[in-house]
C-alpha cells in the first residue's frame, strides 16, 4: 500500500522533480507534488510525497525529517487524511440574505 508523506518548510524554489529525486534515495517514489497558490502559482512551502512502500516511507521520515533541502531545515511526517466536511455549514446561522423579514414589508 502506498504511503503519503507531508513535507513542510520547503524553499519556494523546490520543484516536484526536486522532491521526487531527493526522496527516491529512501525508496521508490510514486508521486511528488508541491502545493501552489491557485492564483499566483507560487509554492506554498509544502508538498506531499507518495512512497510506494511503508518501508520507504519510514526510511524517508528517518532520513529527511529535520534534514536540510536547499538550505532550509525540512519537516517530514506521515500525511493526515483530508478532513471531510460533513453536511451543513460552519458559522453563525442565518444572518440575513434575501431581503425578506428584515424590517420591511413584503408586497
Amino acid at each position: 500500500m502506498n504511503k503519503n508523506l507531508y513535507v513542510g518548510n520547503l524553499s519556494y524554489k523546490i520543484t516536484d522533480e526536486d522532491l521526487k529525486s531527493n526522496f527516491s534515495e529512501a525508496g521508490e517514489v510514486v508521486t511528488a507534488s508541491i502545493i501552489k497558490d491557485k492564483f499566483t502559482g507560487q509554492s506554498k512551502g509544502f508538498g506531499f510525497v507518495e512512497m510506494k512502500t511503508e518501508e520507504g516511507a519510514t526510511e524517508a521520515i528517518k532520513k529527511f525529517n529535520g534534514g536540510t533541502l536547499d538550505g532550509k531545515s525540512i519537516v517530514v511526517n506521515e500525511a493526515r487524511p483530508k478532513k471531510e466536511f460533513s453536511g451543513g455549514h460552519r458559522g453563525g446561522g442565518n444572518r440575513g440574505g434575501g431581503g425578506f423579514n428584515r424590517g420591511g414589508r413584503r408586497y
